[in-house]
């Protein structure tokens, strides 16, 4: 408001801005302070008018305009997370850049219509269920990664509960849910695969160079199912959710070619494609009696068996 005043009257007393604003006088010089120190704005006070003004000598035109960083809630969160990322990776090849770095998004956050300080306490990004990843590992994968080397690392299964060893081409590093995984090309599987960080035990790097994956090849593979283990050749997960949380599931994007309808009893029912199925089982059970898997048969049976296998232990 103070700098409308000023670009529509340019010269405006103090009491004209404590008509217009309804404010209190030292509202008013907080304010005003603000715009100068944190605004970098050129007001000033014209003895001669009796009023303040743009100093035009000082900005070098004819008007001064407030700066263009005025962020929304997505702007925010982005800024924050990677402040939040940044805040939480372990030493590695990255340590020495790490803190420049988060002086410059915080830098960023302050020239915004409130200080990084407000922001921060107010505005708060919580990783969960991050895993914790050993620092050398990740740098060796890091150096391998952008080298353009080869792996050979010795991995670990969660599901069969048995490690392996591997030679791999690293392709890239996505951080996805609070967690790293580790794209590649499995040169003992001889297919892409999608490596979690932190079950590879060992890893050393090979002197032979990697071999380079296609990218729109990679996308085509890994991201056209649901979550990141993901494939090329997909299924179709039809859901019903209960019209008791249609309205906020209705508002997830749960994959970008998934389709959504209403049924006649306010049902929401979404499809989404999938190839492996156990983030999408995961997801599935966490809304407990709201969700019903309609098809295919074979999704429908597995959420079955876990449901039976968690009610056995009750």
């Amino acid at each position: 408001m103070i700098d409308q005043l000023l670009s529509n009257r340019r010269l405006v007393s103090r009491a004209q801005f404590l008509d217009a604003l309804e404010i209190s006088p030292a509202t008013f010089k907080r304010d005003l302070e603000y715009m100068r120190d944190r605004l970098v704005a050129p007001i000033i006070w014209d003895r001669e008018q009796h009023g303040y003004r743009y100093d035009s000598s000082e900005t070098g035109a004819d008007q001064y305009q407030l700066p263009g960083l005025w962020f929304n809630t997505s702007e925010i969160q982005a800024l924050l997370s990677m402040d939040a990322l940044l805040e939480n990776l372990q030493p590695g090849i990255l340590s020495s850049h790490v803190k420049p770095l988060q002086s410059r998004i915080r830098l960023l956050l302050d020239k915004g219509d409130h200080s990084v300080e407000e922001i921060s306490k107010r505005i708060r990004i919580l990783p969960l269920a991050a895993k914790k990843y050993l620092s050398q590992h990740f740098q060796l994968i890091s150096q391998a990664l952008l080298t353009r080397k080869r792996l050979r690392m010795r991995y670990y299964s969660r599901q069969q509960n048995s490690e392996s060893s591997r030679e791999i081409s690293p392709q890239r590093l996505i951080y996805y849910r609070d967690n790293w995984y580790l794209d590649s090309w499995c040169h003992w599987r001889k297919a892409l695969r999608s490596f979690s960080v932190d079950a590879i035990k060992q890893v050393e790097m090979l002197v032979e160079t990697a071999k380079d994956i296609d990218e729109a090849y990679l996308n085509n593979e890994l991201a056209s199912g649901y979550g990141i283990f993901s494939g090329a050749e997909t299924d179709q997960a039809v859901l019903r959710f209960s019209p008791r949380i249609a309205r906020w599931v209705s508002r997830e994007l749960w994959h970008s070619q998934q389709q959504s309808e209403y049924d006649e009893s306010g049902y929401y029912i979404l499809h989404i494609p999938y190839s492996q199925d156990t983030e999408l089982i995961m997801d599935i059970l966490k809304h407990g009696p709201e969700v019903e898997v309609l098809q295919p048969p074979a999704l429908r049976r597995k959420v079955i068996e876990r449901i039976g296998a968690m009610q056995a232990l009750y």
